[in-house]
């Protein structure tokens, strides 16, 4: 019998298949079961200080204990570090020296922030409102009409710490931007582009209607609604002007599409990222290197501040274990060690949006369902803005994952000149350190409302727990 011709396009080309095709019903099993983890995180935190109490509170149950309370860091010890509450590391040391192996994940998301003096009231409404500022990249007509929650901290002028969380609990009252009426719409708003269709100052949040019943008083809503906050919280006006509070979708995560294939929910970017790297860092015992999970704040204004990436809080924390590995170092070895460092910048991309394919260059765009993304660069234009990861490194990283089956995919943001878009990784790439761009693909990515494909949030965990544990 003659011998089977080879084909030539199967040897030499690229093949990338749907996950839900490739993987074993055991495999899927268990994505599905992340998955529920994963929405049940996604429904108790909201805010970067949310996710801060919440992976600590995890982490100390798996034996993660303050970097303060060793005298000496050895082989298989768990530490972690906080950063005003507002950011965190997570590490295990492992047995060599030369190196970090990091993940670093950012833990706020885009949202609509209140304004330090923002109570007032309407009289020819009878409303009271909040004024506020919104918070990263936004499109501002997407938070009209909707239900929305009020998360946050303030601070009684006792200084009595009260955190704030309405909106989100069967019974709560929520809060709600109002849009204006298409019947009326047609001169206020009609000529207005799409971006401009709600203004920056027009987004004020109604928080109240009913009147106090005290002739003495001028602004009897207004009254009101500082008096059950008194009743409430302790707060006075004033109080707001120190506040950290957050308006956030009221909506919890729920399962998309006839399959439950996919997850709706808001704040996929970047705590899917942020969520898929702990769970990770939780199961790395003795990696061969020490390995940290990061998780910043800021990343959707710049990361600029002092819990964004781009203070020194990495620099401060692997000097900081270094020092308690090594006793007697000098700066010089730590620098060369920060050198010979890895790093992933775990950040979601764009996957296809089937209405609006034209934005894609299809054959270089993330497919929901084939896996993680692996982005060689980021940034926009003429990749203004990016770090890029060399050759050596992205084959280092593919040898990884395939040795290990991890299910990814290699895609960019979008087409050349459509836009674009950056990341932390070039903060890291300063120090000199390798690094590459990694995470999964979200549809209506920075909308109150992202959707993300199960498969690649499992695939997401598979790939940073395979760099964390090598």
């Amino acid at each position: 019998m003659a011998k089977k011709k080879e084909n030539i396009e199967e040897k030499l080309s690229m093949k990338k298949e749907s996950m839900w095709l490739t993987l074993e019903k055991k495999d899927i099993d268990k994505a599905m079961k992340f998955a529920e983890d994963y929405k049940e995180f996604l429904k108790e935190v909201k805010t970067e200080r949310e996710s801060v109490d919440y992976f600590l509170e995890i982490a100390k149950k798996k034996g993660f204990k303050d970097i303060s309370e060793y005298k000496e860091l050895k082989e298989g010890d768990k530490f972690y570090i906080v950063n005003r509450g507002k950011s965190l590391a997570l590490g295990v040391v492992g047995k060599k020296k030369d190196r970090f192996d990091l993940v670093v994940s950012h833990i706020d998301a885009p949202r609509v922030d209140i304004k330090p003096n923002p109570l007032w009231e309407d009289s020819d409404s009878s409303l009271a409102l909040l004024k506020t500022h919104y918070y990263g990249g936004i499109k501002k007509y997407q938070w009209v009409s909707r239900p929305l929650a009020i998360h946050g901290i303030v601070y009684t002028k006792s200084g009595k710490k009260i955190k704030i969380r309405i909106g989100d609990n069967p019974g709560d009252p929520v809060f709600v931007i109002p849009d204006l009426l298409p019947h009326l719409a047609g001169k206020a708003q009609g000529d207005r582009k799409l971006f401009d269709g709600i203004r920056g100052e027009e987004m004020q949040l109604v928080v109240g209607n009913t009147p106090i019943n005290d002739d003495d008083v001028k602004q009897k809503v207004k009254t009101q609604v500082l008096q059950y906050l008194n009743e409430k919280y302790g707060m006075v006006e004033e109080d707001f002007n120190s506040a950290d509070l957050e308006i956030v979708p009221a909506d919890e995560p729920r399962d998309v599409g006839f399959d439950r294939g996919l997850i709706g929910a808001y704040g996929h970017d970047d705590r899917i990222c942020a969520y898929t790297s702990f769970r990770a860092i939780l199961e790395v015992k003795k990696p061969t290197y020490t390995s940290i999970s990061f998780f910043y704040d800021k990343e959707e204004i710049g990361s600029d501040g002092n819990v964004g990436a781009q203070s020194n809080f990495l620099e401060y924390v692997l000097e900081k274990a270094y020092s308690l590995m090594n006793k007697n170092y000098t700066h010089t070895e730590f620098l060369d060690v920060l050198y010979n460092s890895r790093a992933i910048s775990a950040d979601v991309s764009a996957a296809i949006n089937p209405i609006f394919k034209s934005v894609h260059d299809i054959q270089n765009a993330a497919k929901a369902g084939y896996g993680v993304v692996i982005s060689k660069y980021t940034g926009h234009g003429g990749k203004y803005g990016s770090s890029e990861a060399t050759a050596e490194f992205m084959h280092e990283i593919l040898s990884l994952f395939q040795k290990n089956k991890v299910p990814y995919q290699i895609a960019e943001l979008g087409k050349v000149d459509e836009g674009g878009g950056g990341t932390i990784a070039k903060f890291f790439a300063r120090y000199g350190l390798d690094v590459v761009d990694m995470g999964p693909g979200v549809i209506s990515m920075h909308s109150p409302y992202e959707v993300i494909s199960k498969m690649d949030l499992w695939s997401s965990y598979l790939a940073y727990k395979v760099f964390l544990t090598q």
